[in-house]
Parts: C-alpha cells; sequence; structure tokens
C-alpha cells in the first residue's frame, strides 16, 4: 500500500490538532457531561490511530517532516516524525486513552455533580496536545511551547478539587517548573547567541563551528532545564511531594508521560545536536545516583504512592544511563525501556487508585488481606510489579538486560560500575514490590499496625496524602467497571511489550541507527538546501568520518 506524501503530511500534525479540536468541543458543550466524555474518548482514541499509522509510516518509509504553514525551514515551524517520536506518540496516545477511560469510570463512581468535570476534560486534552506537540517538535522554541502547554494543563489537574495538600504540592510544582522553563529560555538565547537559528537540523549543522567549549556550556544549561522535567538526581527532589497528592488518574498520567517528555528532549539534544559526548561521564554519574537515590528512598516509603514515586525517579536513571553510553545498543536500550516504563509506571498508579478504592488507604500501615478480598486486584497488581522489578521473561528484564550489555560493550570503567548499579537497582526494585506485596496483599489486616482504622467505616478512613475522607462515600470496597478494565488493558499491553519485544527493539534499533546518523533527521527536514556554507552530502561525510 503506497500512501501519497500529501496524505503523510496530512496525518502529521492531527495527534495536535485532534486534542485541541476537541478541548473547544468539551468547554462549549461543559454543561453537557456525556457528550464532553464522548467527545474525549473519541478524541483520544483517533490520536491512538492516527499515532500507530505514523510509526507503520516511520518505520517503513524513514523520517519525513511538515512546514506547517508552507514556510521554509528555519524561518516556518517544522514538525518531523522519526522512529523515535512516532514511537513515543503511540506509547504515549494508548496510555492518555486509557487512563481517561479510567477517570471516567473513577468520576462517575465518585459523583459528577459534585467535580469540576468540564475543567478537567478539556485541561487533560490540552495536556495530550502539548505531550504531542512535544515530541513532534522540530524546533527548540515549539519543543518549549509544548512544555509550556504541559505546565498551564499540570496545575489545573494537580490542585483538582483544591485540597490544602493539592494546592500546596500544586505551587510547589509550578515554581520547580518556572525554574525550570526560566533555564529552558535561557539556553534558547544562548543557542540563537551561537548560531543564529532555532531550527533543531539547522541548528545542528551550524552548531559543529561553535567552539567546543561553548557547545559545552550550552548544552550545560539545556540538560539542567530537561533534568529537571526528567527528574535525574540532583534535579528530582520536586517530584515524591509532588504527584502523590494528587487525583489517582492525574498521578498515572504524570508519573507515565510527563518525565519520559524530559528524557525525550535529553535523547534528542544529546543526538542530534551535541553528538560529541562531551558530557557523557556527567551523565552517566547522574544516571547511576538517579538509580540509587530513587530505590534507597522508596525503602523507607510506607504509603503507595510516594513509594512508586520513588522508583520512578530511580528507573529514570536506567533510561539516561543508554543514553549516556553514546552507543547505538545503548539509545535503543533506552527506547525500548522508556516505552515499557511509560506503561508499567501509568499501570501501577492505577492500581493504587484500585486499592484505595477497595480499601480506602494506600497506606502501608492499613493495608492487609487485599489477596484475599479482591484476587482480580492482586493479579493485576502483580504483573506490573514483576516487571518493574525485571523478572524474566516480562520487558522490564529485557529492557535491563539490554541496557545492561550496552554497558559491558562499551567497556568503559564508569560504565561497569553504572552496570553493577543498575543490577543492585533492580533487585532492590523487586524488594520493594514485594514489601507492597507482603503487606498490602498478603498479611492479614488485623497485623497491620494501623489495621483498624482501615475498614469501611466512613468515620475514620483518612487518606495519608490529602485532607479527604475516601471513606465518606458508599463505593469503598467496590471498583467500576470502567476503572477496571483500562487498568487490565495497560497490563495487557505490558505483556505484549514482552510477546512482541523483538519487534519492538527491531523499531528502537532502526531509531536508534536513525539517532547516530544526523544526517537521516536533517534530510527530512531541510532536503537539499545549503545549510550555512554546509551542503547535505558535506553533512553526510561528516557524520561517516565520525
Amino acid at each position: 500500500m503506497t500512501i501519497p506524501v500529501g496524505a503523510i503530511s496530512a496525518l502529521t500534525p492531527l495527534p495536535v490538532l485532534i486534542p485541541l479540536f476537541a478541548a473547544a468541543l468539551t468547554l462549549i458543550a461543559g454543561r453537557r457531561p456525556r457528550v464532553q466524555r464522548f467527545i474525549t474518548v473519541v478524541a483520544l482514541t483517533a490520536v491512538v490511530v492516527v499515532s500507530a499509522l505514523l510509526l507503520f509510516l516511520a518505520d517503513r518509509d524513514g523520517t519525513f517532516a511538515l512546514q506547517v504553514g508552507g514556510w521554509e525551514s528555519p524561518i516556518g515551524i517544522s514538525l518531523v516524525v522519526d522512529r523515535l517520536s512516532a514511537l513515543m506518540l503511540l506509547v504515549s496516545a494508548i496510555v492518555l486513552l486509557a487512563v481517561m477511560v479510567y477517570s471516567i469510570g473513577q468520576g462517575i463512581r465518585d459523583g459528577n455533580e459534585n467535580q469540576p468535570v468540564s475543567i478537567f476534560l478539556p485541561t487533560y486534552l490540552a495536556l495530550s496536545a502539548g505531550v504531542c506537540n512535544a515530541f513532534l517538535a522540530g524546533d527548540l522554541f515549539n519543543l518549549f511551547v509544548g512544555f509550556e502547554v504541559l505546565l498551564a494543563a499540570s496545575f489545573v489537574l494537580l490542585t483538582l478539587g483544591a485540597s490544602a495538600d493539592r494546592v500546596r504540592a500544586g505551587v510547589s510544582y509550578v515554581m520547580v517548573s518556572m525554574v525550570s522553563s526560566l533555564i529552558f529560555l535561557f539556553g534558547i538565547a544562548l543557542v540563537y547567541a551561537a548560531t543564529g537559528t532555532l531550527n533543531l537540523a539547522h541548528m545542528a549543522t551550524r552548531l559543529d563551528d561553535v567552539p567546543s567549549g561553548t557547545k559545552t556550556a550550552i548544552f550545560a544549561v539545556l540538560l539542567v532545564a530537561f533534568g529537571i522535567k526528567a527528574a535525574v538526581f540532583p534535579l528530582s527532589t520536586w517530584l515524591p511531594d509532588s504527584y502523590p497528592t494528587a487525583p489517582a488518574p492525574v498521578t498515572a498520567v504524570f508519573a507515565g508521560l510527563l518525565t519520559k517528555v524530559g528524557v525525550y528532549a535529553i535523547i534528542r539534544a544529546h543526538t542530534l545536536l551535541f553528538p560529541d559526548g562531551s558530557l557523557d561521564n556527567v551523565l552517566m554519574v547522574c544516571g547511576l545516583l538517579t538509580m540509587l537515590v530513587g530505590i534507597f528512598g522508596s525503602i523507607a516509603q510506607s504509603d503507595i504512592k510516594r513509594l512508586l514515586s520513588f522508583t520512578l525517579v530511580s528507573h529514570i536513571g536506567y533510561m539516561v544511563f543508554g543514553v549516556a553510553l553514546s552507543t547505538q545498543s545503548g539509545l535503543s536500550g533506552a527506547i525500548y525501556y522508556v516505552a515499557h516504563h511509560i506503561i508499567v509506571q501509568t499501570t501501577l498508579f492505577l492500581v493504587v487508585g484500585l486499592i484505595e478504592r477497595q480499601a480506602g488507604s494506600s497506606s502501608l500501615r492499613r493495608l492487609g488481606s487485599l489477596a484475599a478480598a479482591s484476587p482480580v486486584l492482586a493479579i493485576i497488581f502483580l504483573i506490573p510489579a514483576l516487571n518493574l522489578g525485571g523478572i524474566p521473561p516480562f520487558s522490564g528484564f529485557i529492557g535491563k538486560v539490554a541496557l545492561l550489555q550496552a554497558g559491558s560493550a562499551q567497556g568503559s570503567v564508569l560504565a561497569w560500575i553504572l552496570v553493577a548499579g543498575g543490577t543492585v537497582t533492580s533487585l532492590l526494585t523487586l524488594y520493594v514490590m514485594a514489601r507492597v506485596w507482603t503487606k498490602a496483599f498478603w498479611r492479614a489486616r488485623a497485623d497491620a499496625p494501623e489495621g483498624d482504622l482501615a475498614d469501611n467505616s466512613p468515620s475514620v478512613l483518612l487518606d495519608d496524602s490529602s485532607d479527604i475522607q475516601l471513606a465518606d462515600r458508599e463505593d469503598v470496597g467496590r471498583m467500576p467497571a470502567f476503572m477496571l478494565i483500562p487498568t487490565i488493558g495497560l497490563v495487557a499491553v505490558g505483556l505484549a511489550l514482552t510477546v512482541f519485544a523483538g519487534r519492538i527493539i527491531d523499531i528502537s534499533d532502526r531509531a536508534a541507527a536513525d539517532l547516530r546518523d544526523r544526517s537521516v533527521y536533517i534530510d527530512a527536514v531541510r532536503g537539499a538546501e545549503f545549510l550555512g556554507d554546509k551542503t547535505m552530502d558535506q553533512v553526510a561525510g561528516e557524520e561517516a568520518g565520525r
């Protein structure tokens, strides 16, 4: 089947335009919740379909770009689809759809009449558009715009319900994000001063003529901005205090996606703009510390939400490790691990929402006997928990093995230290997941230190992370089907990453090869134009000589 070039170009902006158009429609239908839900589900389903088609086309035909409005680069806005961005789009779209269905199920059970659903749905769609825009952005300022759309939507979602804890966490989150945005703007200014352009393809060639010290300084500034958003140590301390206070679906989509947008930005900047590896050792050290500090922090937690927030930080270290190796196998492992972690981490946070619904709390001090109370809940927790812990044959094991093999093949002292650190982190992650399993699911509730506070009595059930009494409803102990079904669906997607691991790794291998050969990206955006004093043939020649 041959798809015309015009049709491909028409598909490229749809992952951004569909959610934005749907957000406008949901605002118009603000007093009709059922219409809002229908529009949102249809829109996000369409994004999944379009993203799957874009991944198929990018993997079959290679990288392609759209110059928005007919303006040629570097003047106009470039939207670029390659294997990496298309894979991130598809995985993100699946997660966004699943979490939306979950939130609708939770909202129906909680009572929409008393919740700001008319605000939630369009804001969620705006968040979806921001995520997709960041993955498609072909210039640095458009990437900044994507981040800012995420920031604005995130603050609304994070403070939904306006409890004291949520507002406090939201203010902290916004302050940290604003600092990150200011640093990013400063980096944009530096890049523009050095190269005279913000188009990534154009910038990639002009940076070759910039002195190495200046390039390293610019890269360091951008890494700080992206590192805050990706929660890379020591820039990760904001995350465990921000995410656990939000509603379960909001926490799930934040944990699964938002930090990965920062990781994506690091991958793109490292491979396209600064491929010389000048800060690889710094990235390796940060990756190691991110792994260890995150997992040690999770061991100290008694609330499952905070525990998972620390494991989220910890596993960002694996992705940074793969990028810092500056090898095709390292990049391939990092790309596969990003896709795996988006699915698994989101699933686990959705399961925590079901635990709160079943037992009225997410505190390990109050939980017990959940396996007996709900065998289905036990199974849908156990599978992603083992996956996160890296038990074979799950995708977590496959991704970690790929990264550890890439590290041992690279062979430097730092790489071997990270191989050891990654192995220790994996074992400790398994310990943390086993701890949750034994205490929350296997132990008798009567043996929990505060087990008497974790029953179905509305007067005593209090969530540790907010001022909201979860049991001040008649539905504690019952899990709505529309919360359970998307969670099971994501468990199935996580298993599919294992079953079809060979094909997905093949895609990640080809994506890594494209990232290592910058001319693939530059050719797609710039064609045969002159880039300053260089032609595309000269660029390709320089890449061959690296």
